[in-house]
């Protein structure tokens, strides 16, 4: 065979071969075809039919994750039970002591469980009533508008019962998120969200799409304060976010806003016999705070809801997941290390931060158990010197408000942990200069304090009763530095 044959026959081989490969690959994932969802519908399963990919997604995040693979945030994984923060770390119980976060207070697990761990936490937990329902169901919007005031004040399972029964139980649904005609992201909790963006100067219609791919979040993954009357009845919900400005939410700024409005006192602490406000996952003020994810254009959906191609299409995560419990693949999209490399940073990062959270948090303890011994001394007579004790009770609050903020944020400290450390550091040295005025009180008023205050942390923990022991023994839980041992 000459040299020109060979050469044709090498080509057409390599061409034949190219017809192999091509045919074998697959096909490149396809944009979707926009569906018009009816109005007003709330059903999944409707969505579901037009968007099958995404719905069957979404369904998982009632299915555990399998192998556990958060080193803290293990209710989360499991999807079975939610694990008992106040066993995680007792100085929980004696802080929340005097209100239903005292009784129980669970790790939260998928979207799907929003409104059925609802249903089955101690009573006292939703003694606010209607306002609870707020994030956990898609038809809080429709409730808010059709019941006014009432809303939030009605007994909880009464407004509850204004729902549909068959979707009583539904957590975050496609419409909590979505616009049924184009599918466009978009925000339903006008009543919430759009409210506390006119304090942040953001114009909700000029929202960037990659702006919308945290906004959505942030309808609920935020604090917010929940005014009472005389009654001591809820009459409405905001977002503390009148000192702030868009990026730069602090946690300066929400405490003032609690000091500004006494109407958000919502309960009293037992130990210290003090009012105060409440703060729950507030992970859009945290993570926008100047964290480098946030400075790099990264959105909540990038991390939490990743690419991922469904048979022919390109589609968004709707499992909802921390990319811990994704083996890192939404962190690899950006980052060039392996998972096992990328997720040992993860857990150095929240090393750190639960280390000083459980200092922060036990300094704080050790000053409520001062101010119980304080109003012992006052009850028997004693004369406590009340600029001490003013000073005092002001740190205390700086310090309480901080370590709440920390704990109750579900990234542990992941989302910006050089604020998160502040944010700690600080609890800890307002808690010090709290003790160090009260001691200072007390010694005037001739009552001896000894050098280690006895927290009684498990009568605390045991007051509890049977709720107690939704805390898995079998948990790998890990006090990093063995603090926690030390007040024991």
């Amino acid at each position: 065979m000459g040299f020109s044959s060979r050469k044709k026959l090498t080509a057409c081989v390599l061409f034949g071969l190219l017809v192999v490969l091509v045919g074998c690959s697959p096909p490149e994932p396809k944009p979707r075809q926009v569906v018009e969802i009816p109005d007003g519908t709330v059903d999944p399963a409707v969505w579901g039919r037009a968007y099958p990919e995404e719905y069957e997604l979404w369904k998982k995040t009632a299915e555990p994750v399998g192998t556990r693979r958060s080193k803290y945030k293990t209710g989360m994984d499991s999807g079975a039970i939610g694990v008992d923060k106040l066993s995680q770390f007792p100085y929980m119980a004696l802080l929340f002591n005097g209100w239903g976060f005292g009784v129980e207070y669970n790790e939260p697990r998928g979207h799907a469980y929003m409104i059925r761990d609802q249903l089955e936490i101690d009573s006292s937990r939703l003694k606010s009533g209607g306002v609870c329902l707020s994030c956990k169901t898609p038809y809080a919007p429709i409730l808010q508008k059709d019941m006014g005031t009432d809303y939030y004040k009605r007994p909880f399972k009464e407004v509850l019962e204004q729902i549909p029964e068959e979707f009583r139980e539904l957590g975050v649904a496609c419409i909590d998120c979505h616009d049924n005609k184009d599918m466009s992201l978009k925000i339903s909790r006008g009543f919430t969200l759009v409210e506390a963006m006119k304090h942040i100067d953001k114009d909700p219609t000029q929202l960037t799409r990659q702006e919308m791919r945290s906004m959505v979040c942030a309808q609920c993954h935020v604090t917010y304060n929940i005014p009472k009357d005389a009654e001591g009845k809820s009459v409405g919900l905001y977002f503390p976010w009148q000192n702030s400005k868009s990026g730069k939410i602090t946690i300066e700024d929400i405490i003032q806003q609690i000091r500004d409005d006494d109407s958000v006192l919502e309960w009293k602490q037992g130990v210290t016999g003090f009012k105060m406000a409440f703060i729950r996952h507030p992970e859009y003020e945290f993570w926008t705070n100047g964290s480098t994810h946030f400075k790099a254009g990264a959105s909540c959906a990038d991390c939490h809801m990743p690419y991922t191609v469904a048979g022919v299409h390109k589609i968004s995560d709707h499992r909802v997941m921390s990319p811990v419990q994704a083996d890192m693949k939404a962190c690899r999209q950006c980052h060039a290390e392996n998972a096992e490399w990328l997720r040992d940073r993860v857990f150095t990062m929240q090393d750190q931060t639960i280390s000083i959270m459980i200092r922060a948090g036990y300094q704080t303890a050790t000053v409520a158990k001062l101010f119980e011994l304080t109003h012992n001394a006052q009850a028997e007579g004693k004369t406590i010197d009340t600029a001490l004790y003013d000073k005092a009770k002001e740190f205390y609050e700086e310090a309480f408000y901080r370590s709440l903020f920390m704990g109750a944020e579900n990234s542990i400290g992941f989302h910006n942990p050089t604020e998160g450390l502040r944010i700690l550091g600080d609890s800890l040295a307002f808690g010090t200069r709290a003790e160090a005025y009260l001691r200072q009180a007390l010694a005037q008023a001739g009552v001896e304090v000894p050098l280690k205050v006895d927290l009684e942390i498990m009568k605390y923990v045991d007051e509890r009763g049977e709720k107690k022991l939704r805390f898995d023994p079998n948990l790998e839980f890990k006090d990093p530095m063995g603090i926690q041992d030390k007040f024991f």
